[in-house]
């Protein structure tokens, strides 16, 4: 059994996945992206393919690139496309019937204002479609602030930042959730704590285990369902009517969850991908 590495950068969360394919005496070959030519007519000797590219650019042609020579990728180009775009994972959500907060999608301001109307006003979180760890997350708290937030992105932002993905803000106690999920099983789970309302770890949130609760097995399993299932990492915040789920990452990073947990998620991935490889035999 053979399973290929797709990587950029060998970050911690790689060295947990190699040594975790060395525990189970696994042969693991590392593919950098970067350094890589992806033709047909090599001949590729990989019962499956993990991505791991930190530049989702790279990954996502990998992922078709492999999947066209009929090699399974964990994730699979579909999940990957949907758990890119906050957008489309809300669309996903929303189609499957999975509780999340209100979002939309305007193309100017003066949309802007009339639909954060709708969505019971102010404040609202402003995100780009495509990004991670926290970044360019704005909360607007008022007409004057959407007006200057959205009039920079239009002049200074690229096709991309002018389409406004707005989302209605959830006061989360400076706490939200990491669910980690494979399969459509929740393995582990942290709590993220921040006195910023971004709680993101890469922005200095501080972690610790959060008990795995069958509501919470329940609306990850459904979460993960509608986007096309695999290794998943679930972002969710708790409010008195239950679990929203906010974002999904399908290309987690999970290396300051190991241990607060006790659980070894690079091993539960490795398992996942030998999973794989015995289905397709």
């Amino acid at each position: 059994m053979v399973i290929g590495l797709l990587h950029t950068t060998i970050r911690t969360d790689e060295k947990l996945l190699i040594e975790a394919a060395k525990k189970r005496n696994v042969k693991m070959m590392l593919i950098d992206v970067r350094e890589s030519a992806f033709l047909p007519s090599i001949l590729y000797n990989f019962d499956v393919v993990l991505e791991r590219c930190v530049s989702t650019t790279k990954g996502n042609y990998a992922i078709s690139f492999f999947e066209s020579l009929n090699i399974p990728v964990v994730n699979s180009s579909r999940v990957a496309a949907i758990c890119e775009d906050k957008f489309l994972t809300s669309l996903a959500l929303y189609k499957n019937k999975v509780k999340e907060p209100q979002f939309a999608m305007v193309f100017n301001i003066d949309q802007a204002v009339i639909t954060i109307e709708k969505m019971g006003g102010y404040p609202v979180v402003i995100k780009p479609t495509k990004g991670s760890w926290g970044r360019l997350l704005a909360k607007v708290n008022d007409s004057d602030a959407l007006e200057t937030i959205l009039e920079h992105k239009t002049v200074l932002g690229s096709p991309q930042h002018k389409a406004f993905y707005i989302q209605q803000y959830i006061d989360k106690a400076g706490v939200d959730i990491r669910a980690f999920v494979i399969d459509g099983v929740v393995i582990s789970a942290i709590s993220r704590r921040s006195d910023h309302w971004i709680t993101n770890t890469a922005r200095g949130g501080s972690v610790e285990n959060y008990h795995v609760t069958q509501s919470l097995q329940d609306i990850c399993k459904s979460a993960s369902y509608a986007v096309g299932g695999g290794v998943l990492a679930i972002d969710l915040m708790e409010t008195d009517s239950g679990y929203l789920v906010n974002e999904i990452n399908h290309t987690m990073e999970f290396k300051n969850s190991e241990i607060p947990t006790g659980v070894s998620i690079s091993g539960a991935i490795i398992d996942y991908c030998l999973k794989i490889i015995n289905k397709k035999c």
